[in-house]
C-alpha cells in the first residue's frame, strides 16, 4: 500500500500496543515501525531493474525480518526512553505488529509479498485491494488522527483508535467478499462464452472495491475483462492477448530474465519494439485504460534486449493515463455501471 496508509497502520497498532504507557510517542513509534519496511527503496540506485523488483517487498517485509529486527529496536528503545514505562515486551510488541502488519496489508495488493524470505522468493498476493484506496485510508487516518487530541488514559483516545482498526479492518473484509462476488460472475461469464482457461487473476481498479478486472490464462495466451458490481447487466466482453513466449525462447537460460518471469507468475506477454528489442508486459496490472474500447498502455513494460557481447539488459518502462477532470468523470461512470 502507499506510505500514508503504512504510516497510519502503523501508528494505530503503536498506539494499541503502549499507547496508554507512552502516549504519542507510541503513535510516533509505530508510525515509524509502519514505515522501516519501505525503506527497502533505498538500494535502488545500486541494483538493475530486476534486483530492484526482486529486492522490493523482499527482506524488509518478511516475518524473519520481523523477528529478528523487533527485539533489537526494543533494546535500542529502551535506552533511549530510559524511564518510560513501556517494558522491552512493549516495544517488541511494537515493532513487530507493526512489521508484521505493514507486510500482510501489503499482500493484499497486487504486487506481492515476499513473507517467507529467504526460504521462498514467492511474492503472496491476494489481489483484494488496489495499492491506492482511499475508502481504506481516509476514514482510518482521520480516526487516528482523533486520538491526538485525548491524553493517553483517555477512554474516547482508546476508542478512537480501535475504530479506526476496526472501520479498516471491516474494509478489508468487504474487499474478500466484493472480489467474491466478481469472481463468481467471471466465472460464470467465461464459461458461457466458452473461454478456457487454466487461472486466472481478479483484482480491483484503482482507488476502489467495486470496479474489478480479470486476466485468464491459457496455453496461448490471455483473456481480459471488466466488471463493475453496479452493472445491470452480467454481459462481459473479453479481449485476447497472444503471450508470444517463444520470442524469449534465445534467453531462457538467464538468471534475470527467469527470475522476472517468476515475479510476474507466468502472466506476461512478449512484443517486438520497433528497434529490434522486446517488451515483456506484466499482465497483473495490465493495461490502465483496459476498461475503454480505445484500451492504453500496459502499466508495467520491461524492455529486454542483447548488447554485442551477448549480455542482456532490462529498463523498466512505466505508463500512465493522462487524467484529466474527463477521464475521473467517464471512470466514475463505469465504475457506477455505466458502460
Amino acid at each position: 500500500m502507499d506510505s500514508l496508509t503504512q504510516i497510519v497502520l502503523g501508528a494505530s497498532v503503536g498506539e494499541a500496543v503502549a499507547g496508554r504507557r507512552l502516549g504519542n510517542k507510541a503513535l510516533l513509534w509505530g508510525a515509524v515501525a509502519g514505515t522501516i519496511p519501505d525503506l527497502d527503496v533505498l538500494a535502488s540506485p545500486w541494483l538493475d531493474p530486476v534486483q530492484q523488483l526482486s529486492f522490493h517487498r523482499s527482506v524488509t517485509h518478511s516475518f524473519l525480518f520481523a523477528l529478528v529486527m523487533s527485539p533489537l529496536l526494543a533494546w535500542l528503545m529502551q535506552r533511549l526512553y530510559k524511564h518510560a514505562a513501556a517494558t522491552f515486551r512493549d516495544w517488541s510488541l511494537l515493532f513487530f505488529l507493526g512489521f508484521v502488519t505493514h507486510a500482510l496489508l501489503d499482500s493484499c495488493t497486487t504486487w506481492g509479498t515476499q513473507l517467507f524470505w529467504p526460504f521462498s522468493t514467492y511474492g503472496v498476493a491476494f489481489y483484494n485491494v488496489f495499492v491506492v484506496d482511499p475508502l481504506y485510508t481516509l476514514p482510518f487516518l482521520l480516526l487516528v488522527g482523533a486520538t491526538l487530541f485525548y491524553k493517553r488514559n483517555s477512554p474516547k483516545r482508546r476508542f478512537f483508535n480501535y475504530a479506526g482498526l476496526a472501520v479498516s479492518s471491516a474494509y478489508l473484509l468487504w474487499s474478500f467478499v466484493a472480489k467474491s462476488m466478481a469472481d463468481r460472475v467471471f466465472e460464470q461469464s467465461m464459461a458461457q462464452q466458452s473461454v478456457g482457461y487454466t487461472s486466472f487473476i481478479s483484482k480491483p481498479t484503482p482507488m476502489n472495491t467495486i470496479f474489478w478486472s480479470v486476466t485468464a490464462k491459457d496455453d496461448k495466451g490471455f483473456y481480459n475483462g471488466f466488471y463493475s458490481l453496479l452493472d445491470q447487466d452480467k454481459n462481459i466482453s473479453y479481449t485476447f492477448e497472444p503471450q508470444n513466449a517463444s520470442l524469449l525462447a534465445p534467453y531462457r537460460r538467464n538468471a534475470k530474465l527467469e527470475r522476472l518471469l517468476e515475479i510476474t507468475k507466468g502472466y506476461y506477454t512478449v512484443a517486438k519494439a520497433d528497434d529490434g528489442s522486446l517488451l515483456i508486459h506484466d499482465l497483473r496490472f495490465g493495461r490502465y485504460d483496459g476498461w475503454q474500447d480505445s484500451g492504453g498502455h500496459f502499466v508495467f513494460v520491461y524492455k529486454l534486449w542483447q548488447d554485442e557481447q551477448g549480455a542482456l539488459h532490462f529498463k523498466e518502462i512505466n505508463n500512465r493515463p493522462n487524467v484529466d477532470k474527463a477521464y475521473l468523470l467517464r471512470y466514475w461512470e463505469r465504475i457506477t455501471g455505466k458502460k
